[in-house]
């Protein structure tokens, strides 16, 4: 399964060199893992989709559609999620968001996911969690963004919890940056360490930003990512963050491709 033997070998030559890191990487077990090695739609048993073209909350301007290679495919080793201008039902734009929802749903852990964003502007990649409860209240239950990404702002890597308390209606959400020189042209590894007290943010195994319970105050409102949550992949087009800056017409398709997915807990 490509590199994972030689990422968990690494992993226990850290713990033996380093014994300050025995219990955080050595000791973790891979519980999940997508490594997208069989060529058609993505694997049904991992994936399910989010079907609509809502805006979903945002005035995005996409149709995310279900089962459609156009959209969702698996091809040499990746995932492809694609948006593409064409018109479908009430939108001028289609593209797919995968979710684990009801599949694969985890409380804690290590999610790493390597993934080469697309370009321009317009665009809206995301690699996020969602609170497995049902009926989902937002931001009640809690939002956590392992990677965002908006096409005008070429550079910038965000990753975001929202709460309750903390959310971007509210301007208070709990966001860090990370800026990447040319972050579009190559694939990097965006992940989250979440444990019963605090997320990390990573990239490339370098941690850039840190939420804290002790922060944020440890009530529902303010803290309610202890419990199972889903993971979602997306490519959006436009929307209220997205869109900003206007949406370029010419840049499609674009693509967010990703190599892994990996769980370790």
């Amino acid at each position: 399964m490509k590199t994972i033997l030689l990422t968990v070998a690494m992993a226990t030559l850290m713990a033996c060199n380093f014994p300050e890191l025995a219990g955080t990487v050595a000791e973790r077990k891979l519980v999940w893992s997508d490594e997208f090695e069989k060529a058609g739609l993505p694997d049904p048993n991992k994936w399910a989709y989010d079907v609509g073209g809502s805006g979903f909350g945002n005035n995005e301007l996409q149709f995310y559609r279900a089962s459609r290679p156009e959209n969702a495919r698996v091809e040499n080793g990746f995932l492809i999620i694609e948006a593409r201008k064409e018109k479908h039902e009430n939108r001028e734009y289609t593209s797919a968001k995968l979710i684990t929802k009801g599949i694969a749903e985890w409380k804690y852990g290590r999610i790493d996911v390597r993934a080469k964003l697309p370009k321009g502007r317009g665009t809206w990649p995301a690699i996020w969690m969602l609170s497995a409860k049902t009926p989902l209240k937002w931001p009640l239950d809690g939002e956590i963004d392992i990677m965002e990404h908006v096409g005008f702002n070429e550079n910038q890597i965000h990753g975001t919890i929202h709460t309750e308390a903390y959310n971007h209606t509210k301007n208070t959400h709990k966001t860090g940056t990370k800026v990447i020189p040319g972050a579009t042209d190559n694939f990097h590894t965006y992940s989250i360490d979440w444990t019963a007290e605090k997320i990390d943010f990573l990239i490339d195994d370098t941690t850039y930003f840190t939420i804290t319970k002790k922060e944020t105050g440890s009530r529902y409102e303010q803290w309610p990512l202890d419990q199972p949550f889903y993971l979602i992949l997306n490519l959006a087009v436009g929307g209220n963050w997205g869109g900003q800056k206007g949406v370029d017409e010419s840049i499609w398709p674009q693509r967010l491709t990703v190599d892994f997915v990996r769980v370790f807990q």
